[in-house]
């Protein structure tokens, strides 16, 4: 689909309303960057995309204009079904990716089948030295690697992560938080030495009180734990994305 086509049908399915609350929620990006689709109507392009086979150009073409672009881009990423193919084009797309929600939302279906692979690029991208990539990292670590495939060695990973940037502190948080529901008694020691920055630390135990999968006695106890904090380094946005 050629650029002023795929702007067109972007402003087609323009949603105002919609448009309003995402320049809300996602705070760092230009509000003109915003077009305002809903992420259904997005998903349905980039499958479309992907069943004609007509998306290696659009993926080529980086830097976007606007946040769709992104999002589209992270969805026909998750759905490509040749592991080379989709690491390939996950490398040349992190360094642009440039808020929570394209981060977030970009889920390759093929890493489930490819644990070991997916780990040794996890290893890699939460030593990068930007956000986006530390905590795609980190949420991959925490989507594929908190069950059957648990191992100690993981909140070990995430709690060395040390970073002055929102996004990455929020990110480790909601890891812990998922830890805790997950792998309680394995992961509780990191709380108890506090071993995350104060913020963090603090972030993680919030979190895990608002979650229902941590039992009431549990939330009490984590609850004593936390820190007198005086770090705002990280508080940028309201919101806890």
């Amino acid at each position: 689909m050629k650029k002023t086509d795929l702007y067109q049908k972007l402003y087609d399915l323009q949603d105002l309303k919609y448009r309003g609350m995402q320049i809300k929620i996602i705070p760092n990006l230009n509000p003109e960057s915003i077009v305002g689709v809903r992420t259904p109507e997005l998903r349905n392009m980039a499958k479309d995309s992907l069943k004609t086979g007509d998306y290696k150009e659009f993926l080529k073409e980086l830097p976007h204009k606007y946040f769709e672009e992104n999002q589209m881009h992270a969805f026909i990423i998750s759905g490509i079904k040749d592991l080379n193919e989709c690491l390939e084009e996950l490398e040349r797309f992190l360094p642009y990716v440039d808020n929570w929600a394209t981060c977030d939302q970009m889920s390759p279906k093929i890493f489930k089948k490819h644990k070991g692979e997916l780990l040794t690029h996890i290893k890699e991208w939460i030593r990068s030295d930007q956000t986006y990539t530390i905590r795609f990292g980190v949420g991959m670590l925490m989507e594929h690697f908190l069950d059957e495939d648990y191992d100690p060695q993981y909140p070990e990973m995430v709690a060395g992560i040390r970073s002055e940037e929102y996004y990455v502190n929020m990110m480790v948080a909601w890891y812990f938080a998922t830890a805790l529901a997950k792998q309680y008694d394995s992961v509780l020691h990191f709380i108890e030495e506090k071993r995350l920055d104060k913020w963090t630390h603090n972030k993680a135990i919030q979190k895990s009180v608002e979650s229902r999968r941590i039992s009431d006695e549990q939330k009490v106890y984590l609850k004593s734990w936390k820190a007198v904090c005086k770090d705002q380094r990280s508080k940028k946005v309201s919101h806890d994305m």
